[in-house]
């Protein structure tokens, strides 16, 4: 369906590894109205030492997520990835787990018992992604993908010269993680994480050799120089006999078995965001809301031009996109025409007057970015800018190859991909996030179904407020049916997501019925559903984008009944993104007040 399928920035990388890191939040926290505790001073003293010297521990562990949160006392840090470290971190947190466990609630107070769940869930989705997905011994994605460096790159937090010292540092780690991942790894592997993990450490290998050395070609220190080319030259030929030793060694031995099995996925759903829905459930409601949304696709679509089939349609609203030269300056355009559109509405409340800037996406990045935000972390002091990153065509590209990269931005997807990622979407939460007071619990540890969720939610909602509607004369009512054909087009590949997880990983579906379902159900060609069904291999966990949505949409719901007359809109945003962004069922307490609902999340 799409010549140009969007992916987004290091989703090879991210969904999969236990380094999952979601840097987007919301805004003010406020705890839940659970169990009503009794303040005690001595008791959030207590909990607050424990989650300091655990956060400590855990950033230890995972110097790159320290980096990427703006501690930069973790710079040129990398992962220890030796059988006797991760055995070591795995007791931590089994120990950290007892001793919250121990930790006398009834006497926190609301702020430090919200707090308490939130650290609580995030240590049991840790051991989740150790004991039960098996991350070091079943994935070798987890170290083929283990030399993400662009933020040294794109972030300009320090002197460049310092910035290299800390790629080297990181570079020269790589015999030690090739090692580190042939001691670990299983002797017989899932097929789809072995292919999958040679594709991602060719990939990485190339943007060492040929994207990052591009990305340093200003440094004028000859010295430095010399020692970047030889750490990163080392770093390429151990990625190189990795993906040799894979092809070799793990190929021939692989198998399919790679689902999780319907025990641990309610397991997943119910440490990661607190669902205790079985997965039956979740994916009888997905599929009602994927044949409701294949409904809309097709009766909008007639609406539109009723003599052709519903998918021609949008195949023809594809050909309406800015030229080459005007990609960057229309999309800067018509993001500052949302941003307004939200002011004009009263839709949310915007806290910062600072934009997010629009450029082209870096050359090191366009591989595996088709548009993206890249927003600094919670405390990060000195690149504070925030990019939305957009990938234009190459000049050497055919003109066809061209035409085939712009029907991906045609003006109606673009503008929906620009809410999800800018505004009402990730920058919106970022904005929050930087106005808030949060702690320092719920600036590190956020949902991941909340945070897409929102994103995805955003852009139903704009387009359910009007935006691409401003008249009523025909034309503007066929651009409005436009817009509305581009966002259910997003929200049917986000069902499959969720349709296709659950089947993977509880009910044995194979990777070829997997990309026949995304064909038949969502309309992608053949190379994009592939590419959709291998992910949900190894990230059974992208089911949340849809599962996010529909519990906002959900609370959304019960909140209005309960606020009656005073409920808009704005009301229910603002709010909702003053709690930051905690698992949605944890949302449910702090916002409703019929404690009998809180359970009902979908």
């Amino acid at each position: 369906m799409k010549a140009a399928p969007r992916i987004v920035m290091g989703w090879w990388f991210a969904r999969h590894l236990s380094l999952l890191l979601l840097l987007l939040a919301g805004c003010a926290k406020h705890p839940s109205h659970g169990p009503v505790p009794i303040p005690g001073a001595n008791t959030d003293a207590a909990f607050h030492q424990l989650s300091e010297e655990f956060l400590a521990g855990y950033l230890a562990f995972r110097p790159q997520t320290g980096t990427g949160l703006g501690l930069h006392e973790y710079d040129g840090r990398m992962t220890d990835f030796s059988r006797a470290s991760l055995d070591a971190e795995l007791t931590r947190l089994k120990r950290f787990e007892q001793r919250l466990a121990d930790l006398k609630t009834e006497a926190l107070s609301r702020q430090a018992f919200y707090d308490y769940r939130i650290l609580r869930a995030a240590i049991q989705s840790e051991i989740f992604k150790f004991e039960d997905m098996g991350i070091f011994r079943k994935n070798p994605m987890t170290y083929a993908g283990g030399f993400d460096v662009n933020i040294y790159i794109k972030r300009n937090f320090a002197p460049l010269e310092d910035r290299v010292r800390s790629i080297i540092a990181i570079l020269n780690e790589a015999p030690k993680v090739m090692a580190a991942a042939k001691a670990n790894l299983a002797d017989s592997l899932a097929k789809p994480y072995v292919e999958t993990a040679i594709e991602v450490a060719n990939g990485a290998a190339a943007f060492l050799g040929r994207d990052l050395a591009e990305a340093l070609k200003e440094l004028k220190n000859e010295a430095l120089k010399a020692a970047f080319e030889a750490a990163n030259q080392r770093a390429i030929s151990e990625l190189r006999g990795y993906v040799a030793w894979l092809e070799v060694q793990k190929l021939p031995k692989s198998h399919p078995r790679y689902a999780l099995g319907r025990e641990k996925y309610q397991k997943m759903l119910n440490v990661e965001e607190l669902i205790a829905l079985s997965p039956e459930r979740v994916l009888e409601i997905g599929l009602q809301e994927l044949r409701r949304e294949q409904q809309i696709f097709a009766e909008t679509a007639r609406k539109i031009d009723p003599s052709r089939k519903p998918i021609d349609v949008f195949r023809d609203i594809q050909k309406d996109h800015p030229t080459e030269e005007g990609l960057i300056p229309e999309t800067r355009k018509n993001l500052e025409a949302i941003r307004q559109f939200l002011i004009d509405r009263k839709i949310v409340t915007l806290p910062s007057e600072v934009r997010a800037r629009v450029d082209e996406t870096p050359q090191f990045a366009r591989a595996t970015s088709f548009a993206s935000m890249d927003t600094p972390g919670p405390f990060e002091t000195k690149a504070t800018e925030a990019y939305y990153y957009v990938t234009p065509v190459e000049k050497h590209w055919t003109p066809r190859q061209k035409e085939e990269w712009l029907t991906a931005f045609n003006y109606y997807t673009t503008d929906i991909v620009s809410i999800h990622e800018a505004y009402p979407g990730h920058y919106t939460q970022f904005l929050c996030l930087n106005a808030s007071a949060a702690t320092k619990v719920e600036k590190i540890f956020t949902s991941y179904a909340f945070v897409e969720g929102w994103a995805h939610y955003a852009e139903q909602m704009m387009i359910d407020e009007g935006f691409g509607a401003s008249k009523t004369a025909p034309a503007d009512r066929i651009k409005a049916l436009k817009y509305r054909l581009a966002q259910s087009d997003e929200a049917l590949l986000r069902l499959c997501r969720l349709c296709v997880s659950i089947k993977t990983h509880c009910e044995g579906m194979t990777l070829d019925d997997a990309t026949k379902f995304f064909e038949e159900n969502c309309y992608y060609e053949p190379k994009p559903a592939r590419q959709e069904a291998l992910r949900g291999t190894f990230d059974p966990q992208y089911l949340y984008y849809t599962l996010g949505k529909l519990q906002i949409l959900k609370l959304r719901r019960d909140y209005q009944k309960q606020e009656g007359a005073a409920y808009s809109r704005k009301r229910f945003h603002d709010e909702m993104l003053r709690h930051g962004a905690p698992p949605i069922r944890l949302l449910r307490e702090a916002m409703l007040r019929n404690r009998k609902i809180w359970d009902d999340v979908l």
